[in-house]
C-alpha cells in the first residue's frame, strides 16, 4: 500500500516559485585559490577538525583547516578524485580516482600513500565498514559494474560484488548486512547482501529516472533516493521496497543527507539550490523551501556531529572555487 505524502510548497525543479527555508543558515565561505572545473565528494576528519574535498577536474585533494577556515594543502597528481572516505580509527584516507581506475590509500595526516588497489574503470564512491576494517568502491559499467570490498588491514581487493550497471550513491547498513545501490543505467535500486556478496532485491524506481544520490534513514526503515529526470525526491519503504513518496525537488541533484535529529532531508543541486524537507512520521513529508546556492554546486557534506553542512562551489565563470558552511537548525 503506497501511503499518500503530503505536499506544501513548490520546488525550482518544476519551475514553480521557491519559498525560503530557515533551516539552514550560512556562516562562513572558506575560498579555494587555484582549484579548477568540477568537485566531487567531500569527508571529515571531526578529530583534527578537517575537510577533505575531491577537485575531480583539479586533479588534487584538497585539505582544509576547520579550526581556520582555510585550505592548508593539496596532494596533487591525482587522475580525476571522485569519492573520498576517512577512517577515524587508523586515521586513513581513501581516495578513488575516476580516470586511474585505482582506490589509494593514504595516511590522513601525513599525507603519505599507504597502497594503491587496482579496481576498474571509473571508480567513484566509497564507503567504509568499520565492524570489518573494509571499504566499499562503486565502478565500473555495463556486465563489469561491481562494488569493489578492500579489506583495509591486508590492502587487497577481497571481493567484487556484481551489479547491472555503473553504481552511483549506495548505503551500508548499521544494523544489518544489506547495502542499498542506485545504479541509474537500470533505473533501480539494487539490495545487496554482503555477506553473501551479491544483490539479493532489486527495486524500481518508478515515475523517475537517473537516481543519482541517496540517503538512509535505518531506524525509521526509509531510504531516501534523489532523481534528475524529473527532480524528484522518492521515499521507499526498506523492508519492502515500496515507493511512499515522491516529492518535486532541487534540479542535478548529487547528494542527500538526513539529519536524525532534525528529522529533515538536504538535497544539494547543480541547478543552483539546496533543498530541505522536513519528515512528519516515516510516512509523511513536506518540502521546508530551498536555498539558492550557485551554478554546479551539487556536491556536499553534513555532519551532524557540528550541525554544519558544507557545500563545494565550483569556479564557473567569474564564480571562484569555495566551500559555503550552512549551520543546521536544531528541529523542534
Amino acid at each position: 500500500m503506497v501511503v499518500a505524502v503530503l505536499v506544501i510548497g513548490a520546488s525550482s525543479g518544476c519551475g514553480a516559485r521557491v519559498h525560503r527555508t530557515s533551516a539552514l543558515r550560512r556562516v562562513q565561505t572558506i575560498r579555494l585559490p587555484g582549484v579548477e572545473g568540477r568537485i566531487d565528494h567531500l569527508a571529515a576528519d571531526l578529530t583534527d577538525r578537517r575537510l577533505f574535498v575531491a577537485a575531480l577536474e583539479n586533479n588534487t585533494l584538497e585539505i582544509v583547516d576547520l579550526k581556520t577556515g582555510k585550505r592548508i594543502d593539496q596532494i596533487e597528481g591525482l587522475q580525476e578524485p571522485q569519492g573520498v572516505a576517512y577512517v577515524p580509527a587508523s586515521h586513513k584516507l581513501i581516495v578513488t580516482n575516476g580516470a586511474g581506475a585505482t582506490a589509494d590509500v593514504y595516511d590522513a595526516r601525513s599525507l603519505e600513500r599507504l597502497l594503491q588497489v587496482d579496481l576498474g574503470p571509473d571508480p567513484d564512491n566509497v564507503r567504509y565498514d568499520p565492524t570489518t576494517d573494509r571499504a566499499y568502491v562503486g565502478y565500473g559499467e555495463g556486465s563489469g559494474a561491481a562494488l569493489g570490498v578492500l579489506d583495509l588491514k591486508s590492502g587487497t581487493k577481497v571481493m567484487n560484488i556484481k551489479l547491472s550497471g555503473h553504481p552511483e550513491s549506495f548505503q551500508l547498513e548499521k544494523n544489518g548486512d544489506r547495502i542499498f545501490v542506485n545504479v541509474p543505467d537500470s533505473g533501480r535500486v539494487e539490495v545487496v547482501d554482503r555477506k553473501r556478496g551479491s544483490v539479493v532485491a532489486t527495486w524500481p524506481i518508478r515515475g523517475a529516472s537517473e537516481n543519482f544520490p541517496m540517503a538512509l534513514d535505518e531506524a525509521d526503515h526509509r531510504l531516501f533516493v534523489g532523481t534528475r529526470s524529473p527532480p524528484k525526491l522518492i521515499v521507499l519503504d526498506t523492508d519492502t521496497g515500496k515507493t511512499i513518496g515522491s516529492l518535486d525537488s532541487v534540479g542535478d541533484a548529487d547528494d542527500i543527507f538526513y539529519d536524525a535529529q532534525a528529522q529533515r532531508i538536504y538535497v544539494s543541486g547543480g541547478a543552483g539550490s539546496i533543498g530541505v524537507f522536513e519528515q512528519k512520521n516515516a510516512d509523511h513529508y513536506k518540502p521546508l523551501g530551498e536555498l539558492s546556492t550557485a551554478a554546479g554546486a551539487r556536491t556536499s557534506l553534513f555532519v551532524p556531529e557540528t550541525r554544519r553542512l558544507y557545500l563545494a562551489v565550483p569556479d564557473y565563470g567569474a564564480q571562484q572555487a569555495q566551500l559555503r558552511v550552512y549551520e543546521a537548525a536544531h528541529g523542534g
